[in-house]
């Protein structure tokens, strides 16, 4: 990956270190994309991680093809169950709580929206009810959804204090869910453990096997040698790489454990507004990076449940506060996730592989006074 020119790196990994090594963290929704690579960039960081999630579902994940089981404590748990989870968190006292685990696709949630609200509303609350009872508990992260605000297609960016609602089931659900983490922490929460949202946009990255998601649809379709529709080219999305929005939530963590309370509250990890490109742009970016054998492509507008055509964030009070910015320019976040699908698709040690994209990513977005800093590094 390169560094853009002026860019100041956006990510202290020796501070985050510092605040989680060695401490005892649960993670909900490891077996899923985001939580999956939460999970390993915690073990790397000498967390003592427990996972608890359903098992991912059939087909590939990134939870089997690069061995989390193997480097945290992975537990099976229904949080939409108060009995099932609370089983499997057991004597669990955890210093940490990052609650990740959720229905995260925009199109399910008009065919179940009543698992949507079961998941994302009902389960905030199941695990935050479990975290209550945790004596050592130093901190708690929930991650929501940029599609939490009341979505008016506006031109600029929401901001944290921005009216919170949705149209469809999902973007509902999330606002839900901060109504939830808002109302625990306000009455069981307000003289400590601090408790935090994270809201960030559209996420990509390898190991997104997820339904109705452009970058998922666009790999499977390369698999099957088949074109693949791109449902509606002309709208905007703020994507962003898996990496940068994790370092957010890592950066906001250990605010949380040094800091304290005046941390607390809702927090935006949102691209630069360069990164607010078409799905048209995105895809072409994509088949561009892929070169020989890559994806081929129909455009077309699909009648279907209503999804935004523009949406973005303002992410001015992390920057400011947290010192996180974004650090992968477009670009690099595409090359990124075709390199990790190319290797999928090889056979590639995945394992491998995705640890040296992390390691690469800390890399590139270390200050340069960090103990961790080095040279900025490159994508193959």
């Amino acid at each position: 990956m390169s560094e853009r020119p002026g860019r100041v790196p956006g990510f202290d990994e020796a501070a985050v270190r510092r605040a989680v090594a060695g401490r005892r963290v649960l993670l909900t929704g490891h077996t899923g994309f985001k939580g999956g690579w939460l999970a390993l960039w915690l073990h790397r960081l000498g967390a003592s991680v427990t996972g608890i999630a359903l098992p991912p579902p059939p087909g590939p994940s990134l939870f089997e093809s690069a061995g989390i089981a193997s480097r945290i404590d992975s537990r099976l748990g229904d949080i939409r169950v108060p009995r099932d989870f609370n089983d499997a968190v057991g004597s669990l006292d955890a210093d940490i709580v990052i609650h990740m685990a959720a229905q995260a696709v925009v199109r399910r949630s008009h065919a179940d929206p009543i698992d949507t609200w079961a998941t994302n509303v009902v389960g905030t609350a199941v695990v935050l009810e479990a975290a209550r009872k945790m004596p050592s508990l130093r901190a708690i992260v929930v991650i929501t959804s940029d599609k939490c605000y009341e979505n008016r297609e506006w031109e600029w960016g929401y901001r944290e204090t921005d009216t919170l609602g949705g149209a469809d089931p999902y973007s509902a659900s999330k606002a839900g869910t901060e109504l939830v983490a808002a109302s625990y922490r306000r009455s069981f929460f307000a003289a400590g453990p601090p408790l935090a949202t994270a809201r960030a946009g559209n996420v990509f990255g390898g190991g997104d096997w997820a339904e109705d998601r452009l970058v998922p649809d666009i790999v499977r379709a390369v698999a099957a040698d088949t074109p693949v529709l791109i449902r509606n080219p002309g709208s905007i999305r703020p994507w962003q790489h898996v990496l940068d929005c994790l370092a957010g939530y890592l950066t906001l963590t250990e605010r949380l454990v040094s800091h304290g309370a005046a941390y607390a509250g809702a927090w935006n990890f949102g691209p630069d507004p360069a990164a607010a490109i078409t799905v048209e742009t995105l895809a072409t970016m994509m088949a561009n990076a892929w070169g020989h054998g890559g994806p081929r492509f129909r455009f077309g507008n699909v009648q279907g449940p209503h999804e935004a055509r523009l949406l973005a964030l303002d992410s001015a009070r992390a920057q400011v506060r947290l010192g996180w910015r974004p650090v992968l320019a477009p670009a690099d976040a595409i090359t990124l996730t075709t390199q990790w699908y190319r290797a999928w698709l090889a056979g590639d040690d995945i394992a491998a592989l995705s640890a040296a994209q992390l390691a690469n990513y800390v890399a590139a977005a270390t200050p340069p006074h960090s103990e961790h800093s080095g040279d900025r590094l490159h994508c193959a």
